[in-house]
């Protein structure tokens, strides 16, 4: 029988490499042990815990979810009042902020002051109380005086040290940070709410509010929550660092997580850089933030200048432009889309967002509707974020609930509102869908606009005015019809002019020369995009290979599935579809065949790609098209994943987001030198 001390020595060792690569893994993202080796590790703690219950301490890796579900929160008074924070809108607040700061030190006006600058988490603040280094409260702010117990929750984060790294940790210490949901966690907890038919989160904050005010912790332990520290409240036993940045590099050699985009200057100028910096940065980031904290850096100064009733007055949140407003749904138009897909559009009234006046705003189909429970009139909540197209989040509940059912409900149009053919609605879809195809002139002009457009096959000139114009002219009716058009057909169109309509003619010849992954994706193949068509190109080389393929044949070609697969069979079968396909190569359209996939290298398969800036001699188009054939990705965000980002002229987050994660970054000269390289011995 193995000695208790020994056993204690091998438990004590276990769970010092358990927190060692669970530091790594959800601290630090780097991970130095396969998910397998962590998990015997994991495995054998519990084993020698089960067997032996009175060797279990609070602070084991094993005792993350170990409290039973309670009956309520307990009141936690903060012996430290977490207070809030004062906020700038504006530059011009910022600046007033910084001209009252150094006017209450007396500060040479010619000298700017040292400030950091983080991000402004949108989560929930809290605050962590160690004693000797183990974890023993954890409470959310509540009114700033007094909280909730949250530790047996809080105890779940995989980022929250349960007992702090270092031989010699503080007598006492009290943490304030931000618990949020990172988006991808946030995106996949709500895909699951779906799949069961539960109500959807609204926002990240809202879901990770919900997963701290768990009474059961092993719920809170299922959601994808993190946590990163941002201040220190009380500290015995050590000496209190000097400085805010000090402070953070302090916490983060204790085992706490860290933004990497925290940065330290002097002066207004570098602050209202570093929030550009940030506001440009924002829609890339796996958190959601709503503006930057600014505070000043030195400890002394900040004693200086104080407190009012209920903020620091050296520290203000200076906020972006807000990305979410109110207003009512006057009415719900539905569009058809270029495979007949009915789209409903909320009207609004016009509303501010962010800066940007909107009117409409995009409610993806009837099952939205009706999650959300819209009726005209209602007052809904508007989300707008970069160029991203404005969408209805959820509807505010009336304080006369009965005044929301007397309203008049959206419903589903039984006929297409362009054409008046019937709208059908497959079982397992959620789209609703007009039945006329190509003889829908809305369709028809969708399925033109996108034919044309520059990721397809780039018909410089021919935008969606002029589309509109042929096709009410009778001049068009197919995309064959756009390489028939003479001169003196386009002459007749109003307003165009001899030397317009000779420029679009010259880009239309121009086009005929092209990709067989172009061609393919402007064809507008139900649930065939620019990255499908690509790797139907490479799979088959050919077009007539293409068309002769079998479904199982399609089902070969990587990320084909069962529905892509009989979308793409069911399209190339339509004589209406291959006669097109004739015309179009009748008329010239053309370019080069390549050999099958299975017969050419991939040396980049397994490898993601970003290509961001202006690549001066090559197109980041033709960039992509020859990194695809070569087996690579090509994305547009960055991540850890990333294998190399490709930075040309007037590179902007992106290459901030690469430099922050670590991620190689090439020039142009490389990226040719790479593709030279592999192509030459293709």
């Amino acid at each position: 029988m193995v000695a208790k001390s020994a056993l204690q020595t091998q438990l004590a060792g276990l769970r010092e490499r358990i927190r060692e690569h669970a530091h790594r893994y959800y601290v630090l993202d780097e991970p130095t042990l396969p998910d397998g080796e962590y998990d015997a590790l994991y495995a054998e703690l519990l084993a020698i815990e089960h067997a032996h219950p009175d060797l279990v301490t609070d602070d084991s890796p094993s005792q993350r979810v170990g409290a039973t579900p309670d009956a309520a929160f307990q009141s936690v008074v903060h012996q430290v009042p977490m207070l809030s924070l004062d906020n700038a809108f504006n530059e011009a607040e910022w600046l007033a902020f910084d001209q009252r700061a150094r006017e209450r030190l007396g500060w040479d006006l010619s000298v700017g002051l040292p400030y950091v600058c983080e991000p402004k988490f949108d989560g929930l603040a809290v605050s962590l109380i160690y004693r000797d280094g183990l974890l023993v409260q954890a409470a959310t702010r509540g009114d700033g005086q007094a909280g909730e117990d949250i530790t047996a929750n809080v105890r779940t984060i995989r980022s929250v040290p349960l007992r702090l790294l270092g031989d010699q940790p503080p007598a006492l210490l009290e943490v304030r940070g931000e618990v949020l949901m990172p988006q991808h966690g946030f995106q996949a907890l709500n895909a699951q709410q779906l799949a069961r038919g539960d109500k959807l989160f609204a926002n990240p904050r809202n879901a990770a509010a919900g997963a701290l005010r768990q009474l059961d912790p092993s719920i809170t332990a299922q959601r994808p929550l993190d946590f990163y520290a941002y201040a220190v409240a009380q500290l015995e036993g050590n000496a209190w660092p000097s400085s805010h940045g000090q402070t953070l590099q302090w916490l983060a050699s204790l085992g706490f997580k860290q933004s990497q985009l925290v940065q330290q200057g002097r002066g207004s100028v570098f602050v209202q850089r570093a929030w550009q910096d940030l506001l440009d940065a924002r829609e890339t980031l796996a958190f959601a933030i709503d503006g930057m904290v600014v505070k000043v850096d030195d400890r002394t100064l900040q004693r200086d200048l104080g407190f009012v009733a209920r903020a620091p007055r050296w520290a203000v949140a200076y906020k972006f432009p807000a990305q979410e407003a109110s207003t009512v749904l006057e009415s719900v138009d539905f569009q058809i889309g270029r495979t007949g897909a009915l789209t409903p559009v909320a009207r609004l009234t016009p509303v501010s967002v962010g800066g940007v006046l909107v009117s409409n705003a995009t409610l993806h189909n009837i099952d939205e509707i009706s999650r959300l429970d819209l009726r005209l009139g209602d007052r809904v909540v508007i989300y707008r974020a970069g160029d991203v197209i404005p969408k209805v989040m959820r509807r505010l509940e009336d304080d006369n609930a009965e005044a929301h059912t007397r309203r008049a409900p959206v419903s589903l149009p039984t006929h297409c509102p362009v054409c008046g053919s019937a709208v059908v609605r497959a079982e397992d879809e959620a789209v609703a869908r007009c039945v006329a195809g190509l003889f829908c002139p809305a369709q028809r002009k969708e399925a033109l606009k996108h034919f044309a457009s520059r990721r397809a096959m780039d018909i410089e000139g021919l935008g969606d005015k002029w589309i509109e114009l042929l096709i009410s002219q009778n001049l068009v009716q197919t995309s064959a019809d756009i390489y028939t058009l003479t001169l003196e057909q386009l002459l007749t169109l109003p307003r165009m002019a001899e030397k317009s309509a000779t420029n679009l003619l010259n880009a239309i010849a121009a086009s005929r020369h092209t990709t067989l992954a172009r061609f393919l994706f402007a064809l507008g193949i139900r649930d065939v995009g620019e990255t499908t068509a690509a790797t139907l190109a490479r799979q088959f080389g050919r077009l007539d290979a293409l068309l002769a393929a079998s479904e199982e044949a399609l089902l070969a070609t990587p990320d084909v599935g069962p529905v892509v697969a009989n979308s793409i069979r069911q399209f190339l079968d339509e004589p209406h579809h291959q006669q097109i396909i004739a015309q179009l190569q009748a008329a010239g359209v053309h370019w080069s065949d390549q050999a099958a996939a299975q017969d050419l290298p991939q040396p980049l398969a397994g490898q993601t790609w970003v290509l961001t800036g202006t690549l001066s001699s090559i197109g980041r188009d033709e960039a992509a098209d020859r990194l695809k054939a070569l087996g690579a990705k090509v994305s547009g965000s960055v991540s850890k994943k990333t294998h190399a980002v490709v930075a040309g002229e007037r590179a902007g987050s992106k290459l901030a987001s690469a430099q922050q994660l670590g991620v190689s970054v090439w020039d142009e000269a490389a990226l040719l030198a790479l593709l030279a390289e592999h192509e030459e011995g293709a």
